[in-house]
């Protein structure tokens, strides 16, 4: 009969190899990475030739003050100058409103589905949300049309531009905030319930600040959605060169409604130039907002 040492002794004779990898797995591994970096390649390259083009067509106009300073008000199409404060202006309020409205009802909804939601109710709500994720831009502005304009007979005015938006935004936020909270661990949660502390500051205190950076990041998602939406401001709100901040009566300016009204005159060089220059400056704003997020977001702690 072998004893353990015996046992012991033929295992320290014929040690397995477990550090080695056959053929078969390093011909895979290699494969796989090239198929990463193809598809790497193959979505970043677009992406970089898209600003390149965006940077070198409309950067000649954002270098001077008067892009930042001053409207179009009697600028016409062959005319050199103007620039895009009413059409920054316009897109800002508009956002900021819009995210007023949709952030609280997001994350609300997202706390009440992860932390609450149970049967039919919670299942209805995430089954609308999910719809309201496909909706396009357009049916979104037109059924405030039809609420306000048709059914109502209001005036179009740059509020219900922000409704429509809120439509788009408010599934986003829920979708990304929903998910945020599924990640942070039940051991934060279970430690808080044990220290007697009620749910409702269990959420407020320990899961929303634990999840706050993720959360940051999907509200800023649904600010880069609806900051280039292009539709609901051509139905509900329409252009104007003026610089205006009347949410209520009247026109707004905003960059996407500027890009489109001077594409059509962009047979011009200076329409042409301008209009790459509005698409390069609402990259900026979004790339403000995202660096704005990276530094808020990491500075909530539990």
């Amino acid at each position: 009969m072998s004893t353990v040492a015996d046992v012991l002794a033929g295992a320290d004779a014929a040690p397995v190899d477990l550090t080695g990898r056959s053929g078969t797995r390093a011909l895979r591994d290699g494969l796989a990475r090239v198929l990463m970096w193809t598809a790497f390649a193959v979505a970043v390259v677009p992406l970089v030739w898209i600003l390149w083009t965006v940077a070198a067509e409309g950067g000649r106009l954002l270098i001077h003050s008067t892009w930042w300073t001053n409207s179009q008000v009697g600028v016409t199409a062959r005319r050199v100058g103007g620039g895009a404060t009413h059409a920054i202006q316009g897109t800002l309020l508009q956002a900021g409103v819009t995210a007023l409205i949709s952030v609280p009802i997001g994350v609300l909804t997202a706390v009440y589905l992860v932390e609450y939601g149970r049967g039919r109710v919670a299942r209805l709500v995430s089954f609308m949300v999910g719809i309201l994720t496909g909706v396009p831009s357009i049916v979104a502005g037109l059924f405030i049309y039809a609420v306000f304009m048709t059914t109502f007979g209001m005036q179009r005015a740059a509020i219900f531009v922000c409704l429509a938006l809120t439509l788009l935004m408010i599934p986003t936020i829920v979708r990304s905030t929903e998910e945020m909270l599924k990640l942070v661990p039940n051991d934060l949660r279970e430690a808080s319930y044990a220290l007697g502390v009620p749910k409702w500051k269990t959420i407020s205190a320990v899961v929303l600040p634990t999840a706050f950076s993720g959360i940051v990041t999907g509200i800023l998602l649904g600010l880069a959605r609806i900051m280039g939406e292009t539709a609901p401001l051509l139905i509900l709100g329409p252009y104007t060169k003026a610089i205006t901040a009347n949410l209520f009566g009247g026109n707004m300016a905003t960059l996407p409604t500027m890009i489109n009204q001077d594409r059509d005159q962009a047979v011009t060089m200076p329409a042409y130039d301008r209009v790459w220059a509005a698409a390069l400056t609402l990259i900026l704003l979004i790339l403000v907002l995202n660096l704005l997020g990276r530094v808020i977001g990491p500075r909530s702690k539990v």
